[in-house]
């Protein structure tokens, strides 16, 4: 039995066994409930502690290791350049889509004062002007920040870090990195046992939240699920004509081309298992250079998760209400920025990005605890993700094809 059917099961048992001891409350009962709760916390706090250093590593590994500035110097700015812009475009269209689609969701008080009571106290900090927020990404200790679980201004210093081992001799670089690749390769081992794990984290969550509130959490993630998959499919719509205007790609040529990676990638959940399909579509219907399709798009199936923004946003946003937790318009751009450049280090295990939103949302006043049981409703949400992170890789290799075409049209006619 996959990972996935195993942690349905586990949320569907645990919404059934909490709905029966809501219906008949006996002491022995609401004793083995107390019981389990402590078993979903200590999952969840496992999941906090690796999120940190893997991370830091994660990013400073990957930036660093690109030492070869003869592919930066050939596509990769353009390549990074199109990525920035259409992360950008992105971010900027969930911040205006995402909010009102929970105008109609609406959790009873005496629900939102369960779940926060059940997840344990947790201050919802007040929020900063836009000056402070700016001032606080930079960070005065960067320890600080990795204790406090800031993760912006933490993965801003851990760029800075990166960035400056490429101005150092080789060999003192590579031992810096062999360090860090060490600390992340321990700790995607112990994130991957943890994720093993999930159904018992799952059930244990579920559980006492089912036995509380009833089937209102229940509707509650079915708002979630529908939102995320709303959501993201209004950003792949917003994509195809950012390829067929700026790519100069006709819009049914580039349908054609896509929809069979777009196939893979709903089947598979695998931006990586849709790979062949684009470089296919890409190659035979869109006709674009090899020379560069056959760049961007494995570096993009790999790094590139242009999903991310949305998804952090409706997440953030759903947690938010689920707790009493208002977010404002400073946290959700805080959201945003963080989502785009964590987007390049996710860790390759299944729910990273929730992992790595772990410690964000917790510092904004939501429970940790809430993460688990978007883990459990994960499924649809990742499908979803998947078909827009592939939309994404073929119209950014549109978008770097047109713009080298560009360049080297301007480069032809200023010679002659």
């Amino acid at each position: 039995m996959s990972l996935t059917i195993r942690v349905l099961v586990a949320m569907v048992l645990g919404i059934v066994l909490g709905l029966a001891i809501l219906a008949h409350p006996t002491p022995v009962f609401l004793k083995i409930v107390s019981w389990i709760e402590p078993i979903g916390t200590l999952w969840i706090n496992a999941i906090r502690m690796t999120v940190i250093p893997l991370v830091v590593s994660l990013l400073i590994t990957g930036v660093a290791s690109c030492s070869d500035m003869r592919m930066v110097r050939s596509i990769g700015w353009r390549t990074l350049a199109t990525f920035t812009g259409l992360f950008l475009l992105v971010a900027a269209a969930s911040l205006l889509i995402v909010p009102p689609l929970f105008a109609w969701f609406h959790m009873d008080p005496a629900t939102t004062a369960s779940l926060r009571g059940n997840a344990g106290p947790s201050g919802a900090p007040a929020i900063p002007s836009f000056s402070e927020w700016l001032v606080s990404v930079v960070p005065t200790n960067p320890v600080k920040a990795a204790s406090d679980g800031a993760m912006l201004p933490l993965v801003v210093f851990s760029l800075a870090f990166a960035l400056a081992l490429l101005k150092i001799a080789a060999e003192r670089r590579d031992a810096v990195l062999r360090f860090f690749q060490g600390v992340g390769d321990a700790m995607l081992a112990i994130v991957r046992v943890i994720i093993e794990l999930a159904p018992i984290g799952v059930f244990a969550l579920m559980l006492p939240v089912a036995s509380r509130t009833g089937l209102a959490a229940a509707g509650a993630l079915g708002y979630y699920v529908g939102v995320t998959a709303v959501a993201q499919l209004l950003v792949i719509l917003l994509l195809y004509p950012v390829a067929a205007f700026i790519g100069r790609v006709p819009l049914l040529r580039f349908t054609r081309a896509l929809f069979p990676a777009q196939a893979v990638a709903v089947s598979s959940a695998s931006s990586l298992a849709s790979l062949p399909a684009l470089l296919e579509g890409s190659d035979q219907k869109l006709q674009l250079p090899k020379s560069i399709t056959g760049m961007v798009l494995p570096l993009a199936v790999s790094t590139f998760k242009i999903a991310t923004p949305t998804i952090w946003l409706v997440a953030a946003i759903f947690l938010g209400h689920l707790y009493g937790v208002r977010l404002g318009f400073g946290q959700l751009l805080a959201i945003s920025v963080t989502a785009i450049l964590t987007s390049f280090s996710l860790p390759g295990v299944p729910h990273g990005w929730l992992l790595v939103i772990t410690p964000l949302v917790a510092t904004m006043g939501i429970p940790a605890e809430g993460i688990g049981l978007l883990i459990a409703v994960d499924v649809v949400p990742d499908i979803v993700a998947t078909a827009l992170n592939v939309t994404g890789d073929m119209a950014a290799a549109a978008l770097v094809s047109r713009g080298q075409q560009a360049a080297d049209l301007a480069a032809g006619a200023a010679a002659t």
